[in-house]
């Protein structure tokens, strides 16, 4: 029985729509809700076109929030009278001529902020160009007022009051004072590390008077790696700065530059990645995810890198177009930007050898110290030197015959055991092995302090790096299955798997075409044992539409390493020999992530000795 489509009957009183042109204002209404979503965005896009202007020194204001004021001043080329009008209407802009929207090497483009703003807003804007007198103009609620003469010395000030006054329904979904004031900073924040040679000031004049300066970046000077190194060390802190390693690689019109942190300075969140895009602050999934691969092998699934990456390339090569808010961008190759961030920071984890964050010896220490203040220093020598206390025990012996030649007998200070000093076994990073504690840490000194290693932890790590070198060198086993696993998958998917079917082969996972949509798994890693072929190819399917690459079959296979160079490595609880201990030593120095176990935790503690020194009061 044929069912017949319902009928869509038109009330013959209604009039037929009318289609309308929007007036300007509305227009401008509409495009700041894409453009400006909240204060912070109005922040961006004024300090960008200060960038794009020439700016050398930016200083931002704001009061509540950013809902009241938002001031932007700069020292860049400013604007002539005839521009100021011009610039207020939209699509109008100096940095592009239109001829080729690929090829955008500045922040803005569009011509839609300073419009916008003006739309939801009141707007004054004061410039001053070069051999040309300042000059000022008022727009509120997109009403444009004449161009007047002003004071300016050089450069833009760009003043924007009552945000949203125009849209009071956008005003009511701001969110607290304190929420909007935290993202302006951290707008400007992102902003002063793609701009290390820039100077910012940013100031919250809530509440009147001069106000609080919230963030001060003075401009630096020196290459890119030592002013962007300093940037980083007064915005984020001496915390991230000690515990980066700095990024440099290249790949097929592709630079990565910037600093990548410790595995094992990692963060509860992902709130110290920072990812740039031709210095453009971006929030792009195909980076994080990269980022996230690159420390796949050395952090667990609860902790989050840190890391401040730029990627700098031609811009016909990458499309920051893709939406209004530019947080966005689009490669037109995204394999070859995921793969230079994963082997990049791949090596340079692999070059920092045993390293493991500073900021464990702190963390330990306070531990240790008892509450309250410490104690005051109680007056002591300084250390003697090793001559010094050789006289000191010379004159505190008893008086017997032959006391020089028992002296240099016994005495670990005299002289010949000295010359051979450059092969004690103090002067290595790890230091000689002194001790073992309830049969799990190695108690080791150096020259400088002491180190705490958990054995199990440092030879779960050596373990594990030995079997992947092993499966390196010699390939993933692939066990053929009996009977080949269809999976029916629809042809677009197929396809994509099938493309992959190198790559996944040399990982021991065989896929062949079956005809239509089917795809023939005829052979899984053996190290996985009996493995669901459909689930797992399913799984990577996953990956490859999300991203373009798929890490799920190394994963699973590392994964299994992990367990196994658990089960094989020394076990808490084992009595070690001093021999032992000092082999496990100098292999951590020599293995690369040694610093950290297969699960992100450290292996190590190193206690410099000035540190423990003060816990007793002798500093």
């Amino acid at each position: 029985m044929d069912i017949e489509a319902p009928q869509i009957r038109l009330d013959p009183a209604r009039a037929r729509p009318v289609i309308r042109q929007l007036d300007e204002a509305a227009v401008n209404r509409i495009a700041a809700g894409e453009v400006v979503e909240r204060p912070a965005s109005a922040v961006k896009e004024l300090v960008e076109n200060a960038l794009d202007a020439g700016a050398r020194r930016i200083a931002v204001a704001f009061a509540d929030g950013g809902k009241t004021l938002i001031r932007v001043s700069d020292d860049g080329c400013g604007m002539t009278a005839g521009d100021l009008p011009l610039a207020l209407t939209r699509h109008a802009t100096s940095k592009i001529d239109g001829s080729d929207l690929l090829n955008i090497r500045s922040f803005g483009f569009r011509g839609e902020a300073l419009p916008s703003l003006g739309a939801v807003g009141r707007l004054v804007i004061t410039s001053r160009a070069e051999a040309a007198e300042a000059a000022e103009i008022v727009v509120a609620g997109g009403r444009i007022g004449p161009v007047r003469p002003a004071a300016l010395g050089r450069g833009t000030v760009v003043e924007l009051r009552d945000l949203f006054h125009a849209t009071p329904a956008r005003l009511k979904f701001l969110r607290s004072d304190r929420a909007e004031s935290q993202a302006i900073r951290d707008a400007v924040l992102r902003l002063a590390m793609a701009e290390p040679f820039v100077g910012f000031l940013l100031t919250d004049l809530t509440g009147g008077g001069e106000g609080r300066v919230i963030l001060r970046a003075d401009a630096e000077q020196g290459d890119l790696f030592g002013a962007l190194g300093l940037r980083l060390r007064s915005l984020i802190g001496a915390g991230f700065a000690d515990n980066a390693l700095p990024i440099d690689a290249e790949r097929e019109g592709l630079r990565l530059t910037g600093y990548a942190a410790l595995p094992t300075y990692s963060r509860g969140a992902a709130v110290e990645q920072f990812l740039f895009v031709n210095g453009r602050p971006v929030r792009d999934k195909l980076l994080v995810g990269a980022l996230r691969a690159a420390y796949m092998d050395v952090l667990s699934r609860d902790r989050h890198p840190a890391a401040v990456l730029t990627l700098t390339c031609d811009p016909q090569l990458v499309d920051v177009n893709v939406h209004p808010a530019k947080a966005e961008v689009r490669f037109r190759d995204p394999g070859i930007a995921r793969g230079l961030i994963v082997s990049a920071l791949r090596h340079a984890l692999a070059e920092a050898g045993h390293r493991a964050s500073s900021t464990l010896a702190g963390a330990t220490l306070g531990a240790m110290r008892p509450d309250g203040p410490a104690p005051a220093r109680i007056y002591q020598m300084d250390r003697p030197g090793a001559g010094t206390l050789r006289a000191a025990h010379q004159m505190q012996a008893p008086i017997y015959p032959g006391l020089a030649e028992a002296t240099a007998r016994f005495d670990p200070l005299a002289d010949a055991p000295l010359q051979g000093a450059a092969e004690l076994p103090e002067r290595y990073p790890l230091g000689a092995a002194r001790a073992q504690l309830h049969e799990n840490y190695i108690v080791a000194q150096t020259e400088t302090g002491m180190v705490i290693v958990d054995q199990h932890a440092a030879h779960e790590r050596l373990v594990y790096e030995r079997l992947k070198r092993q499966r390196d060198g010699t390939g993933v086993a692939a066990q053929a299955l009996l009977i080949p696993e269809i999976v029916e998958l629809c042809a677009t998917d197929a396809a994509l798997v099938l493309d992959h079917a190198e790559a996944l082969a040399a990982l021991g996972l065989a896929v062949e075409p079956f005809g239509g949509g089917a795809v023939a798994v005829r052979a899984t890693p053996a190290i996985l044992g009996p493995v669901d072929a459909g689930a797992l190819l399913r799984d990577i399917l996953d990956e490859l539409r999300d991203l373009g690459d798929s890490q799920r079959l190394q994963t699973r296979i590392d994964a299994v390493l992990s367990r196994m160079a658990c089960h094989g490595s020394v076990r808490s609880g084992r009595v070690m020999r001093v021999e032992e201990m000092n082999a496990l030593l100098r292999e951590m120095e020599a293995t690369p992530l040694s610093g950290q176990c297969n699960h992100g935790r450290p292996t190590y503690v190193e206690l410099p000795l000035a540190d423990i020194e003060r816990l007793f009061g002798r500093r």
